[in-house]
């Protein structure tokens, strides 16, 4: 049986990904280098390159978690799984996509809100002066990202497995 080639659409969501999370940590490690050399050689600092390496690093993370979800990275009870028959394991597989899955829904929703909140609010960085909004919004982006990729990798274990 031949299998179907994935959509477009994930083709493209993984090269998002990966290029994000690339130019987000590249991004950071120039940050980071620019302070400790304005720090140690020119004696003086960035006051706002702290504040933005920390808010690319989350960023870099959520968008990071995504692709950690598809390839099956997250921590995972697997030679439990293992041992079961192929059913049960199967079943496994189900409730722990369905779980992931919901877990990511619940925390985009609340994060959304968070995130509203603060855009109403106007609070703005302390370093940068920009909305804090942008910082927060990686929570709900990599939320629901993870769901997309949770669902993904669910499929396509229970293709190995012989479901799909």
């Amino acid at each position: 049986m031949q299998q179907k080639e994935p959509p477009k659409f994930l083709y493209w969501l993984d090269k998002f990904e990966e290029g994000a999370v690339t130019i987000l940590l590249g991004a950071m490690t120039v940050v980071v280098f620019l302070q400790v050399f304005f720090r140690f050689v020119i004696k003086g600092s960035l006051p706002w390159s702290e504040e933005l390496a920390r808010y690319l690093m989350v960023w870099a993370v959520f968008i990071g978690a995504s692709i950690g979800a598809k390839e099956g990275a997250h921590i995972g009870v697997e030679a439990f799984v293992a041992f079961l028959p192929a059913k049960l394991r199967r079943v496994a597989l189900v409730l722990a996509g369905a779980f992931s899955l919901l877990f990511c829904i619940i925390i985009a929703y609340l994060s959304f809100k968070v995130v509203g909140f603060l855009m109403k609010s106007g609070q703005l960085s302390p370093a940068m002066q920009i909305p804090i909004f942008w910082a927060y919004l990686a929570i709900p982006v990599g939320s629901i990202l993870m769901a997309i990729r949770f669902v993904q990798a669910t499929a396509a274990k229970l293709r190995n497995e012989g479901v799909v």
